[in-house]
């Protein structure tokens, strides 16, 4: 019997169409405010994140990054509602992205790397990768590479969220910072997963000699 394929990394963030997905209620949450004012720009980007949710289901994808995305379009309206203005829909995540940044940063520098604590633990496998000074350290080049992302995302979008009738160029960057950025930081992180894999195996192959010269004796 074959064994059940491991999620890929991109699987594992929702698929291609889940990071699509992602800028779709931005894309017509913005031509809508424009037109028609913020009430019906928060009603149509609700809309569309729960037609999203549902094809989804209907296409059996991965049901924690369907899950997440609704949620995160409907505290973001919620924002934006608040506030009253459309500009509160993109506050939820610039200031995410700074605490992501500093997450990230902090665990790169007590040597737990969170894109390998966050692998290992989705996939239900054990942290051994610890153990490998190369596993850290290419763990940590991933986790830095996601947390500049981060950082990236907070200046500039808290920059244009600053600024007046900025509803229409924040989601433009909302996009452009998006999809492109986590393209890059994925490859990093296939990459850091990938040579962290192959040293973990070469440790343990490395130890079973030792381990039956020991049962030997």
């Amino acid at each position: 019997m074959s064994r059940p394929t491991e999620p890929s990394i991109l699987e594992q963030l929702g698929g291609l169409s889940g990071m699509i997905a992602t800028v779709i209620p931005v894309l017509v949450l913005v031509p809508v405010n424009a037109r028609w004012g913020l009430g019906p720009a928060l009603v149509s980007a609700v809309v569309v994140a729960v037609l999203i949710f549902l094809w989804r289901l209907a296409r059996r994808e991965t049901l924690m990054p369907a899950v997440s995305g609704i949620l995160g379009v409907a505290l973001c309206a919620l924002i934006a509602w608040l506030t009253g203005d459309a500009k509160g829909y993109f506050a939820y995540g610039i200031w995410y992205s700074l605490v992501a940044g500093i997450a990230f940063t902090v665990s790169t520098l007590v040597r737990w790397p969170l894109v390998g604590v966050i692998w290992h633990g989705i996939n239900g496998e054990p942290q051994r990768w610890r153990s490998s000074r190369t596993g850290i350290r290419v763990y940590s080049v991933a986790t830095l590479a996601w947390a500049a992302v981060f950082f990236a995302r907070f200046i500039v979008q808290q920059w244009l969220y600053t600024q007046d009738d900025a509803v229409g160029i924040l989601g433009i960057t909302r996009i452009l910072m998006g999809l492109p950025l986590t393209a890059v930081v994925v490859l990093i992180t296939v990459w850091a997963v990938r040579t962290a894999g192959r040293a973990e195996r070469v440790g343990r192959h490395a130890a079973l000699p030792t381990a039956d010269s020991e049962a030997e004796q």
